[in-house]
């Protein structure tokens, strides 16, 4: 049981991840937490910051032209690897029971997030934790027009990598002093990235409790 949690530290650590595994390890992880159901719990934003930023210190064995090809297509496979699981798939997704790797929920709030934003989700769901994962499930899920998914993942994909790892890199580049501060960067990111879901659970909170008083 401690080697699993011992396991699972190591996977959410970004600096871990990037010092042994390098640039296949964050291509492999923004492919499963892009389109893979039981990649939500991956380090997405910041994973990308800090490859960009540790491609600019020379902390990372490959060059910043490389690490940002590879985030944008493992992005663009990871959603279409979604799309048609979630096509394939269809209602019985609603059906699973939840585990460990699997949250009913996390479904179910894609699924308003979608609807809210039709197929920009899949474009500003790059920046939310959980969306990220099931929004492209959830548009092979209502069979969106796969020309229209194909232009949103491909946008949504560039936008999400060039604005967090060029961030990352140009940063690295300019205030190399930065890397002492890279536990707060990380604390700011995810603060940032969950904001829209605690929004969006407070106000589901807010309109349960106002129809349990009706």
């Amino acid at each position: 049981m401690q080697d699993l949690w011992l396991f699972f530290q190591q996977i959410m650590d970004p600096e871990y991840l990037l010092s042994h595994g390098g640039f296949y390890i964050v291509v492999l992880i923004v492919f499963a937490e892009t389109g893979l159901f039981f990649g939500f719990f991956l380090p997405g934003d910041y994973l990308l910051f800090l490859a960009g930023l540790f491609c600019a210190l020379g902390k990372i064995d490959v060059d910043i032209t490389t690490m940002y090809s590879g985030i944008l297509i493992a992005g663009i496979l990871g959603n279409f690897t979604g799309y048609w699981f979630g096509y394939r798939t269809g209602p019985m997704l609603f059906k699973r029971k939840d585990s460990l790797l699997f949250k009913r929920k996390y479904v179910i709030m894609a699924e308003e997030f979608f609807q809210k934003y039709g197929g920009t989700a899949l474009v500003i769901g790059r920046f939310v934790p959980i969306i990220r994962t099931f929004a492209p499930i959830f548009a092979g899920v209502v069979k969106l027009n796969f020309r229209k998914f194909v232009i949103y993942n491909v946008t949504g994909a560039f936008l999400w990598a060039t604005l967090l790892t060029l961030t990352g890199y140009f940063l690295g580049v300019k205030f190399p002093e930065i890397i002492n501060y890279v536990e707060y960067i990380i604390v700011a990111l995810i603060v940032i990235a969950f904001l829209p879901i605690a929004i969006a659970l407070l106000r589901r909170w807010l309109k349960n409790k106002k129809a349990n008083k009706q």
